[in-house]
């Protein structure tokens, strides 16, 4: 099963209010599209530690300036989840930070 398969029946592990920068921010230059994943960290500074994530598009892409409630499902699972839930935010990297996330479940 592809990811762009597995993430449109994957429950979630995390949910979040999610806002994708727009390209003139330093957002992404197209939308993100099923099946995509990037890492999520809960600081900008370094040391950058984050965790790999399969954001839950389902079957509707990402648009840079995007505001939307989304799933998530963690490569690290658990660990994942507890270290954001404690942060209650999160950014989103794809070699620079390109949206932010407000954990909501």
């Amino acid at each position: 099963m592809s990811r762009a398969e597995f993430q449109r029946v994957a429950p979630p592990q995390l949910m979040a209010e999610v806002r994708m920068y727009e390209t003139a921010e330093g957002g992404l230059e197209s939308a993100a599209q099923p099946g995509w994943t990037c890492p999520v960290m809960t600081e900008t500074s370094k040391p950058l530690v984050g965790w790999d994530a399969l954001p839950l598009l389902r079957d509707t892409p990402l648009h840079p300036g995007e505001t939307r409630e989304l799933g998530f499902v963690f490569l690290s699972g658990d660990a994942a989840v507890r270290a954001l839930r404690e942060a209650g935010r999160f950014f989103l990297w794809e070699g620079r930070f390109i949206g932010e996330g407000r954990v909501i479940d």
